[in-house]
């Protein structure tokens, strides 16, 4: 047997793990995260435990601050905001969305956008 590795020898290092506040489905992936209505700024982070907090200056009033959570995680990861869909918590704080498409397209996405805003 030579020195050299053979294929099967190779070491295939496993994919990075999903954030905590995301969940591949085969229609593509949820979301989890907490909303704060009527804030100064619209900002999109991570909590320091790993999850995902959007921060929107409009009213939770009539929709109103439901529609700003979709448009800044599309612009933030840069998706159509007709692939976001609000599946729980649409009065409430927390919620789950829905985002449709291609779940390793969407995991890698939203990965580089993390790579990008630590």
């Amino acid at each position: 047997m030579s020195g050299r590795p053979s294929c099967t020898d190779e070491r295939l290092s496993p994919p990075p793990a999903d954030p905590v506040f995301l969940r591949r489905n085969p229609g593509g992936v949820t979301i989890q995260l907490r909303v704060q209505p009527r804030a100064r700024r619209m900002a999109l982070e991570r909590t320091p435990e790993g999850a995902l907090k959007a921060a929107v200056t409009a009213a939770p009033e009539d929709g109103k601050a439901n529609d700003a959570v979709v448009a800044l995680l599309a612009q933030a990861w840069r998706l159509p905001k007709s692939t976001f869909e609000i599946v729980r918590g649409g009065t409430a704080r927390e919620k789950t969305l829905m985002v449709a498409g291609d779940p390793a397209v969407l995991a890698d996405r939203i990965a580089e956008w993390m790579r990008k805003n630590g």
